[in-house]
This record gives C-alpha cells, sequence and structure tokens, in this order.
C-alpha cells in the first residue's frame, strides 16, 4: 500500500438520497473519529441535490454516474477506487448504523476476509419482511453461501476480495458467494437496522424475486465452472 493510503475504505452508493446525506456523513465521521479512512460516495444518477449536497473534504471522494446505472454497478465502481487495505459497504439511507463498522473490523482484526451484517431485528414492512425471508432462504441454500441476509448492505472485505468480484446487475446480491467461492473465510455477525425516516426505497418486489432468481442461476454456473490454481 502507498503510505498515503488509508487504512479503511467505506464505500456507499447514492441514489435521491438528498434529504439523508448529511445525517449520514456526520455520522460516518463520528462513528470512526480516530481511524485513518476515507469515505468513497458513488453517485447513481441522482435527480435531486444529493451530489451538491456532499460535503466536501480531504477525506471523502465523490464518483457521479452520468446515468443511473445500478447499484451493483455504483458498488463495484466505489470498491474499484477504494484506496483502504479494509473495504466497508454502506446503504445511503440512513437504515445500515455507521456506529457498527468498528464491530465489522474487529472481526476483519481476527482473521476474517468478508464480515457481512445481517439485520437481526428489521424495521422494515411486514411483506417486505417474509420476501427477504424466502429469498434469503432460496439463495443461501442455491448458492451455498451460508449467509441469511445478503439483502444488507452493511459488510468489509480485505481488499483482496475484490478480485472475486464480477461486476453484473444484481452482483450485489451475491458478493458473500462470490468471495466465497474465491475460497476467503467469510463470517457474519447482527447489526443494528433502523426505518428510513427520509426519501423512498428503491428496490420493489418485482426486482426482488425474478431478476433475483435468473441472477442466482447465473451465479450458480459461475462457480461451478471455476478454474483454481497455486502458484508454486
Amino acid at each position: 500500500m502507498n503510505p498515503s493510503s488509508p487504512a479503511l475504505s467505506v464505500v456507499i452508493p447514492l441514489f435521491n438520497e438528498q434529504d439523508n446525506i448529511a445525517t449520514l456523513q456526520s455520522e460516518l465521521h463520528a462513528a470512526l473519529k480516530g481511524l485513518d479512512y476515507e469515505i468513497v460516495f458513488v453517485d447513481d444518477g441522482s435527480k435531486d441535490e444529493t451530489v451538491q449536497r456532499v460535503e466536501t473534504r480531504a477525506d471523502v471522494k465523490l464518483l457521479v454516474f452520468e446515468k443511473n446505472a445500478g447499484q451493483s454497478a455504483a458498488m463495484y465502481a466505489g470498491i474499484h477506487a477504494a484506496r483502504g487495505e479494509v473495504i466497508a459497504l454502506l446503504d445511503g439511507d440512513l437504515q445500515n448504523d455507521p456506529a457498527d463498522i468498528p464491530l465489522l473490523l474487529c472481526e476483519i482484526e481476527k482473521g476474517a476476509d468478508l464480515v457481512c451484517g445481517y439485520r437481526a431485528k428489521r424495521k422494515d414492512t411486514v411483506v417486505k419482511q417474509i420476501t427477504s425471508r424466502v429469498a434469503n432462504f432460496v439463495r443461501s441454500r442455491f448458492t451455498k453461501d451460508g449467509i441469511r441476509d445478503t439483502g444488507c448492505t452493511l459488510k468489509a472485505m480485505r481488499r483482496d476480495c475484490r478480485d472475486a468480484l464480477v461486476l453484473f446487475y444484481g452482483m450485489h446480491r451475491f458478493i458473500p458467494a462470490l468471495v466465497k467461492g474465491a475460497g476467503y473465510k467469510i463470517v457474519e455477525i447482527p447489526v443494528n437496522h433502523r426505518p428510513r425516516t427520509a426519501g423512498v426505497s428503491k428496490y420493489g418486489l418485482g426486482n426482488r424475486a425474478i431478476k433475483a432468481t435468473v441472477d442466482m442461476f447465473g451465479v450458480r454456473w459461475l462457480l461451478s465452472r471455476q478454474v483454481k490454481y497455486k502458484v508454486k
């Protein structure tokens, strides 16, 4: 690593989150106080004032897409723009709690390569919770990632894990499967989940069910075709 590179990069996709961005930045800086970090915001073609409301700081990097490309693209771009030895992922809607990031880092220090948060007490509608549980149940057993809640964006990974990622629509749901398939160690811990107080959810039931099912078959095929080798 370059001596000027931070130890931690926090990657956050944004799409029409103008009413959340100020609070999010404030909470991030409070939660990461004392750490060597950078924040990488990726604006996914917002139509509101999200970009204008991002506070410019030396530890903040902002990538702006020309047009909306989806959460997976924003996350992938941010991960590959990150300079930290450890890369954390966080939603921009304030439902993930930045105060949980240090908990993820502790698991990395213990030897995990990827730490996935799971929402022990979800603050979503009953319908959303039920559909999510069914989708997670099917996906986990089909891809064999062993993760109960890939819908939780809050994660932390060692920098090397990003080499296992393949960009496609819906990739963000299968980060654990791709990383585990590459031979990395994954752990899962409970994290805080908060109700959305501003803005609206960007993902409907059709997005979660039909597209996720198609993606699941694609990922299963990809994992079955992996070639692994070690240099002597």
